[in-house]
């Protein structure tokens, strides 16, 4: 009796999960279903010694990562969602299946999901190095990252999401690269993650028109007036964590008045009194070349334009950080921008209260809340 109520609840749970809408995508998308495995809940409970305590990598506002390991020995990490309305459904569906179309080395691997458990549950590879963002800023004893493995970290992040971009089957956006999502190999190569937010779409789209999400700092201030995605907000995001790899610095920090800066602006301040000195991380000034920091921090702000379309793919930034690499120093042209239109956010203020039109997540900052951008910098 108590075993047929336990089948019954998964297969409610399965339902619930959006397993019948996974059936059908996995069934419509060639190749899917030999990379991704349904597994049972008693694997990931084994896996994790019941979800014990102690196997939590990771807690965040979308759930909490644990590690495990499969009767094959492999080592993995076991992403269990926190919430399980109908409206959470959709993006998990969509983050296995974006996944499991997804076959580039510096994409984190998803390796299956199971639909028994009272929440949904994603499996992928381990990544044991944790996230750029802890080695950058600091938090705990991670290794300090060289400017040659910053470069490194830098190509491959690019390659990757140029790779998205330009999936002939179905490009991919992925409308939250930051450096959270950046996680760090054994070898410390760059393994870009988390696919929730993501959206696939048909060769001729050039933009999704969607309500604004992302994280404060990355946001892409043309997609937040206009609530247009393109593959360029993915290159303003992917710009600040450049800066970021340039600066040490956190994508926001507080001001003296209760307001919070972006680093994107405080960059680009620099960048126009020509004091790119003045913001480098001390810790790799010594060892890098002056006409490297001098080639990525152009290549930076290219990615930084208010207008996407002044802003380079993310093809052409990951061939100018390769050649950067090479030591074939190509100095990113800079691209003139519309004298009126070329601005950046300076200073953001948050206020209590939720978004009735945005959603955002925050790394290390303010609390999530309602946005609303102050008189913007001009860079003309």
């Amino acid at each position: 009796m108590k075993k047929r109520k336990e089948i019954k609840q998964k297969a409610k749970n399965f339902k619930r999960n959006g397993g019948l809408l996974l059936q059908q995508q996995m069934s419509s998308t060639e190749g899917i279903v030999e990379k991704t495995k349904v597994f049972t809940v008693a694997e990931l409970e084994k896996a994790t010694d019941n979800f014990n305590e102690n196997r939590i990598l990771g807690q965040g506002g979308q759930g909490t990562v644990y590690k495990g390991m499969l009767m094959d020995g492999r080592i993995v990490a076991i992403k269990k969602s926190k919430k399980v309305d109908e409206t959470q459904v959709e993006p998990f569906i969509n983050e296995v299946v974006l996944l499991s179309q997804i076959n580039h080395r510096n994409v984190v691997g998803l390796l299956g999901c199971c639909l028994e458990t009272e929440v949904p549950t994603l499996v992928y590879e381990f990544i044991p190095n944790g996230t750029l963002y802890q080695h950058l800023h600091g938090q705990g004893d991670e290794f300090q990252i060289t400017w040659k493995m910053r470069l490194q970290i830098a190509a491959e992040s690019a390659g990757a999401i140029a790779y998205l971009h330009s999936s002939s089957s179905a490009p991919i956006y992925h409308r939250d690269i930051k450096s959270t999502n950046i996680l760090l190999d054994e070898k410390y190569r760059a393994k870009v993650s988390d696919f929730g937010t993501s959206r696939a779409i048909t060769i001729d789209q050039t933009h999704v028109t969607t309500v604004v999400q992302g994280t404060y700092g990355y946001l892409d201030p043309e997609y937040f007036q206009s609530n247009q995605f393109t593959e360029k907000s993915d290159v303003y995001s992917f710009g600040v964590v450049l800066v970021e790899l340039l600066t040490g610095k956190k994508p926001i920090h507080p001001t003296g008045n209760g307001g919070w800066i972006s680093l994107a602006a405080e960059f680009l301040s620099t960048m126009e009194d020509s004091r790119l000195s003045d913001i480098l991380d001390s810790s790799i000034v010594d060892e890098g070349k002056e006409d490297e920091f001098i080639a990525v921090a152009k290549l930076a702000r290219n990615c930084l334009y208010m207008n996407g379309k002044q802003r380079p793919t993310m093809k052409e930034i990951a061939a100018q950080l390769d050649a950067i690499r090479s030591a074939q120093m190509p100095v990113p042209k800079e691209v003139k921008p519309a004298e009126s239109h070329d601005v950046v956010p300076e200073v953001i203020h948050f206020h209590s209260g939720p978004s009735s039109r945005s959603t955002f997540s925050i790394d290390d900052g303010p609390p999530a809340c309602s946005i609303e951008v102050q008189p913007l910098m001009s860079r003309t």
